[in-house]
């Protein structure tokens, strides 16, 4: 039975743009693409300022509606991540092998300008391991003397640049350069630097003296295999291993039965206590359990004097602090936008970007260093029950009240307890299902994956970034330099073409070859695109030489992925055109969108090929030049 044929459609060509208005165009949607101004239009001027405020301070605009019965449970979250916090900071302190009370400060100030400027309900801000490892790793390799004042003022110079670097990408709205490093090379930096903390807590948790202060998994199995014998001290392995395993039996209970959270949110602070009070009474401080020994007592201290302004360390101060500043950056929005999600609420990138860069400078300003989301605090945080960002100010304000009374009390606290809590917390940050996930999903994203995990694992986090930064780069350009092209058929009692790899059933159209090009055309893939093509159409002919099929009169490439089209592509595509006259087959197009088809008209490209060669569908193209009637 004939198919009756459908009408013909024009293409339509949109109306010709200024430059002045394709400028415009691509800069809203590079820089401003949520229209961020929207809501100032058509306001008077003290409106303007007071939605200002609310766009820099986002708490002057949820505040106004805030009541006890928020603050409740505001209160609860604040209280219960700070019991996390606390052990946590003076832990992460020791992997910027920076002192204790560092970790405290940090998780004072930084929070509390968090909460005035961050868009985030849910994110616990704080010192967290990945940075604190990044950070000391590459503190030490320009000061190897962590002890000297210089490593301390390189750490506030770090820490500076860190969130010069966050404010930088906020006010200059560059929040999508975060997004080519790839989740997969993420994942694997993140994985790798949990095993480096993780193997590096077993000095702690061994008792090993003189330790080494590389980072590699080599150096650090040789350091501790070599101490076996005369190293190790079996006091310390008790009371490390016992509260090991007393955390882990508390994480275990908690993510069985959701309701008991809290077992898991309090346990390293009864770690802490416990253990504390343990070695006071008994006194194994003196038979070789390591202890904290000492946290300065007080609020932070001013250390804007502190800053490398200038001098040898300026160079270095901003090559870390801007590394950090990425790594931190990145950690922080994944975790916000993860629990945002939950909530279904939009978290705002580039505010985000400005709340942590402000924090950090405030932060290098007062004794701190670099501070990101904590996803173990975040999702402490999250379960139990937070509703704003009070709950950091609880957790910073109990930070305070430690400082203030309680830091001495922590001098018996053992660093066996610390390395359990690390242990614990970095060991959250391997997740096995995601690495099966990606080799099912897609092997490139796998080898982003083991790259970055084996850069941070066998050398140290800076090249295990450096690897994920490479990786993900490198799976941009094959894909924009190798994209898909494809060979289309009919799908039986339609008019739909479909890939016939996909739809091995779709019958492809006597005489007729039909391509899709699955991406934009440019410099760096008209060439590739256009000797795809002709090789297709050679391997197509080859095949319907020895069969019934008649030799290919007509190609039509459908163009309906094709976003936009540049010089190079516009030269390939006349190319392709004199190549096709060579081999007496017509260039038919189907679909250009309004970009590439304006830009077909400016090059006379259309001209070329001819207007009447260029359809609104392959349906149309094929009722107008394939065979007719029975013989399709």
């Amino acid at each position: 039975m004939a198919h009756p044929l459908p009408i013909i459609h024009k293409v339509g060509v949109p109306p010709k743009q200024t430059l002045f208005q394709e400028f415009e165009h691509n800069v809203k949607e590079i820089f401003f693409s949520d229209n961020p101004l929207t809501k100032f239009k058509n306001q008077s001027g003290s409106r303007k300022f007071v939605l200002g405020l609310h766009s820099v301070f986002p708490i002057f605009d949820w505040g106004r509606g805030y009541n006890l019965t928020t603050f409740r449970y505001d209160f609860i979250a604040g209280i219960t991540i700070a019991s996390l916090c606390i052990p946590q900071d003076i832990a992460y302190a020791r992997l910027a092998n920076l002192d204790p009370q560092y970790g405290l400060y940090t998780s004072f100030v930084t929070p509390l300008v968090y909460a005035f400027m961050g868009s985030s309900r849910d994110i616990a801000i704080g010192p967290v391991s990945v940075v604190s490892l990044l950070l000391g790793t590459m503190l030490t390799e320009e000061i190897s003397d962590y002890k000297s004042h210089e490593y301390l003022r390189l750490a506030f110079t770090a820490t500076f640049f860190a969130g010069v670097t966050q404010m930088t990408l906020g006010v200059l709205r560059l929040g999508f350069l975060i997004e080519f490093i790839s989740h997969a090379a993420i994942v694997g930096f993140m994985a790798g630097a949990a095993i480096t903390i993780a193997l590096h807590q077993l000095q702690g948790l061994l008792g090993i003296q003189g330790f080494t202060k590389k980072n590699d998994v080599v150096s650090v199995m040789r350091s501790v295999w070599s101490t076996m014998h005369h190293g190790w001290n079996w006091h310390t392995i008790v009371i490390g291993v016992a509260f090991l395993v007393f955390l882990l039996v508390t994480k275990f209970i908690a993510k069985k039965k959701k309701k008991l959270f809290w077992l898991a949110a309090i346990a390293p602070m009864v770690s802490v206590i416990v253990s504390t009070v343990f070695v006071y009474i008994t006194r194994v401080d003196k038979k070789g359990v390591s202890i904290v020994r000492h946290i300065e007592k007080g609020v932070n201290p001013i250390s804007a004097g502190e800053i490398f302004f200038s001098g040898k360390y300026l160079g270095p101060g901003i090559r870390i602090g801007m590394v950090a500043g990425m790594v931190a950056l990145t950690e922080a929005v994944a975790i916000g936008r993860t629990f945002a999600a939950i909530k279904d609420y939009s978290l705002d990138g580039n505010k985000e970007m400005l709340a942590m860069g402000t924090m950090n400078i405030i932060g290098s300003l007062t004794s701190c260093y670099v501070a990101t989301g904590s996803f173990s605090r975040t999702a402490a945080n999250f379960m139990a029950g937070c509703k704003t960002a009070v709950s950091n100010i609880v957790m910073s304000t109990t930070v305070l009240l430690t400082l203030i009374l309680i830091t001495p009390l922590f001098k018996y606290t053992p660093n066996a307890v610390l390395s359990s809590i690390i242990i614990v917390v970095v060991l959250g940050l391997v997740n096995i299902d995601v690495v099966f996930l990606l080799w099912k999903i897609d092997k490139f994203d796998f080898v982003a994956f083991m790259g970055a995990f084996f850069g941070v694992i066998f050398k140290s986090a800076d090249i295990g970034i450096l690897i994920a930064v490479v990786l993900s780069f490198a799976k941009i350009l094959l894909q924009v330099t190798r994209p898909r092209t494809v060979v289309l058929g009919m799908i039986a009692g339609t008019g739909v073409y479909r890939n016939i790899q996909q739809y091995p059933n779709a019958t492809q159209i006597p005489g007729m070859l039909i391509i899709r090009v699955d991406s934009a055309i440019y410099f760096s893939n008209s060439n590739y695109i256009k000797e795809r093509i002709l090789r297709c159409l050679a391997d197509e002919d080859a095949e319907r030489t020895g069969s019934e099929l008649p030799r290919i009169q007509y190609l039509i490439v459908e163009m309906s992925p094709v976003s936009d089209i540049d010089t190079s592509g516009i030269h390939a595509f006349q190319q392709l055109y004199k190549s096709l006259q060579k081999r007496e087959v017509q260039l038919v197009l189907s679909n250009p969108g309004p970009i590439v088809m304006e830009k077909l008209h400016a090059s006379k490209l259309t001209d070329l090929i001819g207007e009447d060669k260029i359809f609104l569908s392959v349906a149309e193209a094929v009722a107008t030049f394939g065979p007719k009637g029975e013989d399709l």
